[in-house]
């Protein structure tokens, strides 16, 4: 059988699977063979083939042409479902054996649900081995710096998935200031705890440029998180040279580490504080650290602390659970890149490998604990992110008129390549809608609510 011709092969690398959910490992540290427990005889010939299939799928030129007719794409999905099931009950052989079908059927140039499958096949067989694999060090590797940012950069630009969020959070922002303006000393202290290149803030440095008169300059001080010393050089780089376009406008910016102390700030009297919270709570995973920072945040009792963060239909508790909610939004994330992005666009490509990809193999393979932890944040409801801001002193504040206009208005300028828009749909897939009383706005692909950005305010 075309199995055990594989398995009969010579393997020279370290090849470690998951035996058991107790953490049992089966390690093969020498190049002569090691028998595999009768359950898993067969595991080697089968990885080998598995990955042979991968290899040709990830061939650029290997196109599965045209869209997946509607059985075909729950075929698909129902697979991937069935597939999760055994990794998730560690039934190795069936395990190899739907991801080697999977990988048969789908490509990274197909349609969008080919295409999310694949990324989410590559997080599954991760999840099988063990990080002492060498296969797995092949699945999971990390784009580049350059790769990660290019792709950041594409996605900024083509979808109005950053956009909206960066514009309804500076529009809160910005009205927050004017309610102060009298006594504000026409200062603004923006505490943004991931600062992330610093995307987001050109635009309100030339918002509140329009709203200064020559000789009453307005002052803006941004406190950002970073990654690196790198990040923050390069943010301060660049907002520093922006904000020299405007004369009005007094630019200061200090960069910290992500995971430094609120500590030691130093604070105009009575300038107006705003502490932006975009995608950054849902990256800290437990409700420990979220509890820590929102203590932190309300202890400088900021005038307005903005949320925005992805929006998920429960609590996932489980693994099953989390990876079901997380294919529910992937995709929608990458279906609505089809109305972005052509199909053949490198673009498109850069996006979904070294961004979403990224994203849907580093849920799946997140650590067991945080696995387990009952309250990881990633894709929660709005009502769940709504109790944890009161719990902590916060009430919400009604977004003005001019968010929801704004955001609206986003959509229709945004450029949509979509061969099949339907005629009258301007906006195509996306639409934004309000949400308890005004208080919040959210982004949608379809009938999938994507992000959802809120305001508050210290109690």
């Amino acid at each position: 059988m075309e199995d055990d011709a594989y398995e009969e092969e010579p393997l020279n690398l370290s090849l470690t699977i998951m035996a058991d959910p107790s953490g049992e490992k089966i390690n093969r540290k020498r190049k002569r063979r090691v028998p595999l427990p009768s359950s898993y005889e067969g595991c080697e010939g089968k990885i080998f083939k598995l990955l042979q299939v991968r290899e040709e799928m990830l061939k650029l030129d290997h196109k599965r042409k045209g869209v997946v007719e509607d059985g075909k794409a729950l075929h698909l999905i129902h697979l991937l479902l069935i597939t999760a099931t055994s990794v998730d009950e560690n039934n190795v052989n069936s395990a190899l054996d739907n991801l080697t079908q999977l990988y048969q059927s789908v490509s990274l140039m197909g349609d969008s649900v080919q295409r999310v499958v694949a990324y989410f096949a590559d997080g599954l067989v991760a999840r099988l081995l063990t990080r002492k694999s060498p296969f797995y060090d092949m699945i999971m590797k990390e784009p580049t710096a350059e790769e990660e940012f290019l792709a950041f950069t594409c996605l900024y630009r083509v979808s109005p998935y950053y956009q909206f969020a960066h514009f309804t959070a500076n529009q809160a922002i910005i009205e927050a200031y004017e309610k102060e303006e009298e006594i504000n000393n026409r200062a603004l202290h923006v505490i943004d705890f991931d600062v992330a290149y610093g995307f987001q803030w050109p635009s309100l440095i030339q918002s509140l440029s329009e709203k200064a008169s020559g000789g009453n300059r307005i002052s803006l001080r941004l406190t950002g998180f970073g990654t690196s010393f790198a990040e923050l050089q390069e943010t301060e780089n660049r907002l520093v040279s922006f904000a020299k376009g405007f004369r009005n406008l007094v630019f200061e910016f200090q960069g910290l580490l992500r995971g430094s102390k609120l500590t030691n700030l130093r604070k105009k009297k009575n300038e107006t504080v705003a502490v932006n919270l975009v995608f950054h709570l849902t990256t800290l995973n437990n409700s420990m650290k979220i509890s820590d920072t929102l203590k932190s945040v309300r202890s400088h009792r900021p005038s307005i602390v903005v949320l925005v963060e992805q929006e998920g239909g429960r609590s996932p508790r489980s693994f099953l659970s989390r990876f079901m909610e997380s294919l529910h939004y992937f995709a929608a994330m990458f279906d609505s890149l089809d109305d972005c992005l052509p199909v053949e666009s490198a673009e498109r490509l850069s996006i979904e490998k070294n961004h979403l990809g990224k994203e849907i193999k580093s849920m799946i393979n997140c650590d067991k604990d945080e696995e387990n932890n009952k309250s990881s944040s990633r894709y929660e409801k709005m009502e769940t992110w709504k109790n944890r801001m009161e719990s902590h002193g916060f009430e919400g504040t009604k977004l003005s008129s001019k968010c929801l206009i704004q955001a609206k208005l986003l959509l229709k300028i945004t450029t949509h390549y979509c061969p099949l828009q339907c005629e009258g749909e301007v906006n195509g897939g996306f639409r934004v809608f309000e949400r308890d009383e005004a208080k919040a706005i959210s982004l949608g692909w379809q009938d999938r609510c994507l992000l959802t950005a809120s305001a508050w305010q210290c109690v």
